[in-house]
Formats: structure tokens, sequence, C-alpha cells
């Protein structure tokens, strides 16, 4: 996915990375790169928030249960038709 409008960090960089910063996982200097990114592409953050959604619910409803692996690939798989869509 791309808006279109040069950035500093790419939005196909920002969105590979989005769960790994709503993790925590990012070094500072990464996460300082999204949060710039996210403050001044509106898509991109959208997506963002999207996904915090999904992870938040997540957290809520699942909490200790493990996901089936069925359920597992089926949702890595949407994702990737998800993004093989917006990337088109």
């Amino acid at each position: 996915m791309s808006c279109g409008k040069p950035h500093a960090t790419d939005c196909r960089d920002v969105l590979e990375k989005v769960y790994t910063y709503l993790d925590g996982e990012l070094d500072e200097g990464n996460c300082a790169d999204i949060r710039v990114h996210l403050d001044e592409c509106s898509p991109c953050l959208e997506e963002y928030g999207l996904e915090q959604v999904v992870k938040q619910l997540i957290a809520k409803h699942c909490g200790c249960d493990k996901a089936s692996e069925d359920l597992r690939a089926r949702v890595l798989n949407r994702i990737d038709q998800v993004r093989s869509e917006l990337t088109g």
C-alpha cells in the first residue's frame, strides 16, 4: 500500500512493522519513524487503528486461549489477501 505521497518511511515498511510496533518490540528509532509516518499519512493511520482494535479485541476476548492451527492459517491467509489487494 502507498498513499502516493513521499514519506521518509515508505507506507509498506510501516504496515509491515505495525504488529511489531503494537507489541512494543521495535527499537526507539523505528518507533519514532513509524510515529512520524502515522502523523502525516492518514491511510496508514487508519490501517494502524484497525490493527490496534483487532489486537485489543483478540486480547480481551481470547485471553490465554490458543488459536487452533486452522484458525491461525485462515487469519494469516486473509491478512495476505488484504495486503495483496492494497498493494495491487
